[in-house]
């Protein structure tokens, strides 16, 4: 077969799309802005059902106390957020979806804890609910000056984090936030009225680099055939 000039290019264009897989391919699986927000609960180790505002899954927390409160203060650039105190090591909040036929999964999030809430926290992922993996280890900052407070008004970048889990193979993902230590968000020791607070929550899918490239190839191998006819 006799490669056209166009064809040819197009062949390049596919083939360097194999190492291309980045966040602007993403597609919101789901996310959660707390809005509206779901009823206030005192006095429960856990909360769980809290619908995401796009997408299918629930949003649910896990305490060791059952005296934590859950409430919705305001956001990091919106009106509520998922905050709750009494946190001990092991305390965790949890965010599940479909993956949407996606192998390549990013959770992105935003976070801030008062200064004698939790500083301390690492990012797990599971398909089954029950086994857990660890991604990343990270701190949090404190809701007080010198850091800019959370305000419904304007999102801070400072209290936003990602990451992204590849070679996934479910029908299910599950992202846990968990409470590693003792240590407070002013470097004190966490308090029980110490809260943490989570808002713009999202999970997305990336399509795999093999999926967009065959797409590419394709379209090469259909335009070939059309300059032979």
């Amino acid at each position: 077969m006799k490669v056209t000039s166009l064809a040819a290019a197009l062949i390049a264009v596919a083939v360097g799309m194999v190492g291309v897989c980045d966040l602007s391919n993403a597609a919101t699986l789901a996310s959660w802005t707390f809005e509206p927000p779901f009823a206030d609960l005192t006095n429960s180790a856990t909360i769980g059902s809290i619908n995401p505002a796009v997408g299918t899954g629930t949003a649910s927390g896990v305490h060791a106390s059952a005296d934590t409160d859950w409430s919705t203060p305001s956001g990091n650039g919106s009106t509520d957020s998922m905050s709750s105190n009494t946190w001990a090591i092991n305390d965790y909040l949890q965010f599940t979806t479909s993956t949407g036929g996606n192998s390549n999964i990013t959770f992105s999030w935003d976070q801030t804890s008062s200064g004698t809430g939790p500083k301390d926290f690492s990012l797990s992922y599971s398909t089954d609910g029950s086994t857990f993996t660890p991604v990343t280890t990270y701190a949090v900052l404190a809701n007080a000056s010198p850091n800019p407070v959370w305000n419904s008004a304007t999102a801070s970048p400072l209290y936003s984090y990602s990451a992204g889990v590849t070679g996934i193979s479910a029908s299910s993902i599950y992202f846990r936030l968990t409470n590693t230590t003792t240590v407070s968000a002013n470097g004190g020791t966490v308090a029980a009225g110490g809260t943490s607070r989570v808002d713009n929550v999202a999970i997305a899918g990336v399509p795999e680099p093999s999926t967009l490239a065959l797409g590419g190839i394709a379209l090469v191998a259909a335009l070939a055939s059309r300059r032979r006819a």
